[in-house]
């Protein structure tokens, strides 16, 4: 399993009229996860895409359990418990500054051809990177 975690702080804007994160922001913050765990890995989504392969999101799943506040500091953990195939699903796991989970989610994303927009299997170098995670005495 691979696993990371990255940090960010409630900003007034992604807050409702009750100094709670707005609901839609949620899918923002995954986002962010999900590009800064792979950075760790030592993966750039930029690179991949200017190799011609995309990665749409084919599902979001997302359960709240306390509300985020503004100016929070937002541990977003991201997981992979499975390599990925055509489809990649990420796990998250967001707690506040208290380590009290808040929420949490999954997104499946499908790798696709850039230029037909069929999928695609994934480049191998984010297979190279991620191999060592999902064998035996895994990092």
């Amino acid at each position: 399993m691979f696993a990371a975690t990255t940090q960010i702080r409630v900003r007034y804007a992604e807050t409702d009229q009750m100094g709670y994160v707005y609901y839609g922001n949620y899918a923002m913050y995954y986002e962010v996860g999900r590009v800064e765990a792979l950075r760790q890995a030592g993966f750039e989504y930029k690179k991949m895409e200017e190799d011609g392969i995309m990665m749409p999101v084919m599902e979001n799943y997302t359960k709240f359990h306390q509300p985020g506040k503004y100016d929070e500091l937002l541990s977003i953990k991201v997981m992979l418990k499975e390599k990925p195939s055509v489809k990649i699903t990420f796990y998250y796991e967001i707690t506040n500054e208290s380590g009290i989970l808040i929420n949490e989610g999954k997104t499946t994303l499908v790798f696709a051809n850039k230029f037909t927009g069929k999928p695609c299997r994934p480049p191998q170098y984010l297979i190279d990177l991620l191999d060592p995670y999902f064998s035996d005495g895994a990092h």
